[in-house]
């Protein structure tokens, strides 16, 4: 159940940011409203930082679903999402992004989930066996030859 929550977020929360990536690009005009003043000094239209943002969030969106680099898209998605509740404010967007920006924020301290491209391509076994060898306390060099002498002695000359 642990490994499938973490699965189902991850995808649940990349299906959102999709989603709302897609209404970006299919009606730009109508998220106009939700830009912050300061945007207006950029040197590229609204217009065109409305369609920015719609494919960063589809590709992104994409790149989470998909488990492909899940720390890092997190990451961006987590800032920017915070980003976004900063400057809406306390509101029923800013409580709703808040939400999401704590989620995101989880999905980068988990990581890669079991059903990702990260773990696919990932070196180390995702199993490892316990080992049957006892590690050897480490023993100075004269202390070593000692214990070995001594030892090789009890075996040729054993007390029973």
């Amino acid at each position: 159940m642990k490994k499938a929550s973490s699965v189902i977020l991850r995808i649940g929360i990349a299906a959102v940011i999709i989603w709302f990536g897609y209404q970006q690009l299919s009606d730009p005009t109508s998220w106009l409203g939700f830009l912050p003043p300061w945007a207006a000094t950029l040197p590229i239209s609204q217009l065109s930082l409305i369609y920015l943002n719609g494919w960063f969030e589809i590709v992104a969106g994409t790149m989470l679903f998909f488990g492909i680099y899940t720390r890092a898209v997190a990451l961006f998605i987590a800032l920017h999402l915070a980003d976004i509740t900063v400057t809406v404010g306390y509101g029923a967007i800013g409580v709703r992004d808040f939400g999401l920006t704590v989620a995101m924020i989880s999905i980068f301290f988990y990581g890669s989930s079991p059903v990702s491209i990260d773990m696919f391509f990932r070196e180390e076994p995702c199993v490892s066996l316990p080992s049957t060898r006892v590690p050897e306390a480490p023993l100075p060099s004269r202390a070593k030859q000692n214990y070995f002498t001594e030892l090789a002695k009890s075996r040729q000359n054993p007390t029973v």
